[in-house]
């Protein structure tokens, strides 16, 4: 929940004109919804993509309100959702079963779902990182099957590694990427050997091309980074150079 018009448009702009450094990454922002019109506008021609950072899980649009339906992310201009991350699972309860749900809901409504999955640090000490991410990603293949992953990207975000100054060792990150791919490929090895799986746990420019290294890490999901144009911008040259 940061940004302001202001703030937005300082940040777009640099972001923009930084970019050409970089035309082989694919960049994809996701301002909160009430920014969505602005950033679309500020994006213009740069070759970045839009997204929203959440949708509902109704099919149809109705009396919810406070709610956002994703025909009002497309004709907002967004192309792509986040669903799932750790503050919403975190903070408002949102159940694995409901993210799928959410998922299913975005495909349906033509947009592409960045499905957001990722253990605590309770979880990751007690050795149970494998069933976290085994029952999360479950949801949606039991709902969608894994042929569904052709129209979505993963995103790894341990917990434990986001806004602690903890971050995932290359070795951490590429162990759990590869056994994200695993679980699609047991089930349909064309689809898990090309889904895209993000790591997204306090990426700098510092660390970014060694996350990146691993041969399962196929981009990133930034946080804080995302907020400074310098910071963001490294980390897409990052990206670059692999």
């Amino acid at each position: 929940m940061n940004g302001s018009l202001s703030a937005n448009k300082e940040l777009v702009s640099a972001i923009s004109a930084g970019l050409y450094k970089c035309p082989d990454v694919e960049v994809l922002v996701c301002p909160p919804a009430g920014y969505l019109s602005q950033v679309r506008e500020l994006i213009g021609s740069a070759a970045m993509k839009l997204g929203a950072q959440n949708l509902s899980e109704q099919a149809q649009p109705g009396a919810f309100t406070g709610e956002m339906h994703g025909d009002m992310i497309r004709d907002l201009g967004a192309s792509h959702v986040i669903v799932g991350h750790s503050e919403r699972r975190a903070l408002y309860g949102e159940s694995n079963e409901l993210v799928a749900q959410k998922v299913q809901t975005a495909i349906a409504l033509g947009l592409s779902p960045v499905l957001c999955l990722g253990e605590t640090l309770a979880q990751r000490d007690g050795g149970q990182m494998e069933t976290v991410l085994s029952q999360q990603l479950g949801a949606v293949l039991e709902l969608l099957g894994a042929e569904s992953f052709a129209n979505i990207i993963i995103a790894y975000e341990p917990v434990w590694a986001i806004g602690t100054g903890r971050t995932a060792s290359a070795e951490q990150a590429q162990s759990a990427h590869a056994f994200i791919r695993g679980l699609i490929s047991d089930r349909n090895a064309t689809i898990g050997g090309s889904v895209r799986i993000l790591y997204g746990g306090s990426v700098k420019p510092g660390n970014a091309a060694e996350l990146f290294s691993g041969a399962d890490v196929d981009g990133g999901l930034i946080g804080g980074a995302s907020l400074k144009s310098a910071d963001f911008l490294g980390i897409c040259e990052a990206a670059q150079a692999q």
